[in-house]
């Protein structure tokens, strides 16, 4: 499968006000059992394992994006990254790249997204089922670290029930701002106790039209380090994006459980949209195996084992399109959960994680780059309990993970490169085997004080390893426009995360408020020495892992307003964080304090739908960031009609994106692609979809 490669102060202030008492009053609403979700799928307080947010039908169909970040990226407490088209990563809470885990049908994704903001996320999200935010306990079944939240992509390549009949669905679109095409279609049936799965898609976008300059302000010289270049109007150079992806799977169902197999292909070539350029080619080859025995003996209520191999690679190419580095990524993953009934009333789920990956990046030219070969092994324990005493509801959570990197022994060197003084001046990291023990833990409680309102407090410890890249890089990093190096002096990492949440789920209005501190020991992140590194032609900023104590702050929530009968509702939601370091100053790459109201009727078929999203300037900047990053109005529109011929149902839509055409940045991205490459401007997007 190929990919063709001719496509190129008082306004925050009055948000919190807004935020907390708008969100409150939802305890006044009166019930009704006729609803309209605006949001989507119901989402339930039953279980400590019940995602806090599912994405799913309709709804996802209409925030559907090329890329994860741009799908949920307004979601409650979620923002993303910006890398133009190809490459965008959700956001939580402030949290970004390994403290936010994303996973495939329950297994880590397998790519190197979290290892640079410009790695794009290695999962086809074109025929996804639906997608689940988890936060707290819920996350310590998954991973480690997992501090600002786990994002599950769910396709359902293995099936666990046998489909009635062949059934399937079909989507096709057209954008105009970016001149793109996507296709997308998905096939499920049965052959006897045979169940079978698959899909395709397909996604090609040229470089795409932006409103006023790609300078921020104009402004092309910054003094910082690396960061100083054109600018430029029109259309973005750079931010083409394709892609295609192929999955097929496989599974016998019986009636205590199934067995399965599938095997996937995905590829992507997108622009890098930095002053100096680029584009960044990656494949990836996946291959799972799923079996789940339900009730198997007395006291057991299932056994589910799951594993993954994750064969990916990616090609870094600088502005002449000549390939510079090569990253790969080779990993398995097996897990063991085991449910349990009740035991003293206490019921949940145990089992055993194991990772090893093998992770290496490389100059094409044969020097030494970004990161020796390092072979990372991670063996875990998990326990998640839950318990009732009539309307309170009690959970507990605990994981140990043994982590162990072990890197090959190399020589750093810069020979024939330029290396400013500070950044020389800067120790080389040393390439020794490390090993971590981490224990997180969690413990909550909620209190149903009448019937649909709820109040919870929880407590959640955890502990992250630093990354093979956080401990051991040096190097170029073309697509960042950075000399990346690493800090083998680096610990652990450890969150204290206090959560208090009130919540109504029942009635014409439904709504959530929510407020956290987050408070992290040893908080890994990159400092820009404001020194530059001169090779060929470019000047890359020099930037270094280093951590320290720091806190996040936060409060979000949401009303939901439905009308019974009518078909109509609506969504207004609000959330703000604040990043500081314990020795002054702000986090860097913190999102800005946003609101944001959604609207939705249907009718007869036709359901019209608007979004819009007001996100305040950010000021509150890293010392090494440059800003502020303006705020922005988001306005967004759609209308589709579904009319159902013989047995299938056919959906024609339409959808205006960014109609106020402004200049959007996120104050999430890094400053390479923040200072000069805004997000796309005003575009209409058509399209069919079928169901069968």
């Amino acid at each position: 499968m190929n990919i063709n490669t001719n496509y190129l102060p008082t306004k925050r202030s009055a948000l919190w006000l807004v935020a907390s008492a708008a969100f409150t009053s939802a305890v006044f609403a009166q019930q009704n059992p006729m609803q309209i979700d605006v949001t989507g799928a119901r989402e339930s307080t039953t279980s400590i394992l019940t995602p806090t947010k599912i994405l799913q039908g309709n709804e996802l169909q209409d925030k559907l994006s090329s890329t994860l970040g741009g799908t949920i990226g307004n979601e409650l407490g979620v923002s993303q990254t910006g890398y133009a088209a190809g490459a965008s990563r959700p956001v939580m809470r402030g949290l970004e790249g390994a403290r936010v885990q994303i996973l495939q049908n329950g297994l880590a994704v397998g790519d190197l997204s979290a290892m640079s903001p410009d790695h794009a996320v290695a999962s086809a999200i074109a025929n996804a089922r639906q997608i689940e935010i988890l936060r707290g306990a819920a996350a310590l079944l998954y991973g480690t670290g997992s501090s600002g939240g786990i994002v599950n992509v769910v396709n359902d390549r293995i099936l666990s029930n046998l489909p009635d009949k062949p059934t399937g669905a079909l989507r096709t679109g057209y954008e105009s701002v970016s001149n793109g095409r996507a296709a997308s279609g998905v096939v499920e049936a049965s052959y006897g106790s045979i169940a079978l799965h698959v899909d395709t898609s397909i996604n090609n976008n040229q470089h795409y039209r932006f409103p006023g300059n790609s300078a921020l302000n104009g402004k092309t010289d910054w003094s910082v380090a690396g960061l100083s270049g054109v600018n430029r109007t029109g259309k973005l150079r750079n931010s083409f994006d394709n892609s295609n992806d192929l999955g097929v799977g496989a599974s016998i169902v019986h009636t205590s459980g199934y067995t399965g197999v599938s095997v996937e292909r995905l590829n992507r070539e997108y622009g890098i949209p930095t002053v100096e350029g680029g584009k960044l080619q990656l494949g990836q080859s996946r291959y799972d195996f799923k079996h789940e025995t339900r009730d198997p003996f007395s006291g057991i209520s299932k056994i589910k084992l799951s594993a993954a191999q994750h064969q990916y690679i990616h090609h870094e190419f600088n502005k002449n399109y000549v390939r510079a580095a090569t990253f790969k990524n080779n990993a398995n993953e097996v897990r063991l959960e085991i449910g349990h009934q009740p035991i003293m009333g206490w019921k949940g789920t145990f089992g055993t994680q194991l990772i090893a990956q093998d992770t290496n990046a490389k100059e094409v030219s044969g020097d030494y780059a970004i990161l020796p070969q390092t072979k990372t092994n991670t063996n875990a324990l998990f326990l998640i309990e839950e318990k009732r005493w009539g309307s309170l509801q009690a959970n507990l959570g605990l994981r140990y993970d043994i982590a162990k990197l072990n890197p090959t022994s190399t020589v750093y060197t810069t020979t024939g490169k330029d290396l400013s003084a500070d950044a020389e001046a800067v120790t080389k990291p040393t390439t020794s085997n490390k090993s971590f023990n981490l224990l997180s833990y969690s413990a909550g409680g909620l209190w149903n004080f009448a019937q649909g309102y709820a109040s919870g407090l929880s407590y959640t410890v955890m502990q992250r390893a630093p990354s093979a890249s956080d401990l051991f890089a040096y190097g170029v990093h073309e697509s960042t426009a950075t000399f990346v190096i690493g800090n083998s002096n680096l610990n652990k990492e450890t969150s204290h995360n206090l959560e208090l949440n009130l919540q109504k789920t029942t009635g014409f209005i439904n709504g959530k408020l929510n407020i956290y501190a987050n408070r992290f020991n040893n908080y890994i992140y990159n400092y820009y020495l404001g020194s530059t590194f001169t090779g060929g032609e470019d000047s890359f900023a020099a930037t270094q892992s280093r951590q320290t104590s720091a806190i996040i702050k936060g409060i979000e929530g949401e009303l939901t307003h439905n009308w019974g009968n009518t078909g109509a509702g609506a969504r207004l939601f609000a959330d703000a964080s604040q990043g500081a370091f314990y020795a002054g100053g702000n986090l860097p790459l913190q999102p800005a304090p946003r609101i944001g109201l959604q609207l939705a009727h249907q009718k007869n078929g036709w359901l019209a739908n608007m979004s819009y999203i007001y996100s305040l300037q950010q000021n509150r900047l890293a010392t090494f960031e440059v800003g502020p990053t303006p705020s922005y109005n988001l306005l967004d529109a759609g209308l589709s009609y579904t009319e159902k011929i013989n047995s299938t149902r056919w959906t024609a839509f339409a959808q205006m994106k960014n109609i106020l055409n402004e200049s959007i940045r996120y104050a999430t991205t890094p400053m390479a692609v923040r200072l000069y490459a805004p997000q796309p401007g005003r575009s209409l997007m058509v399209g069919v979809r079928a169901n069968f």
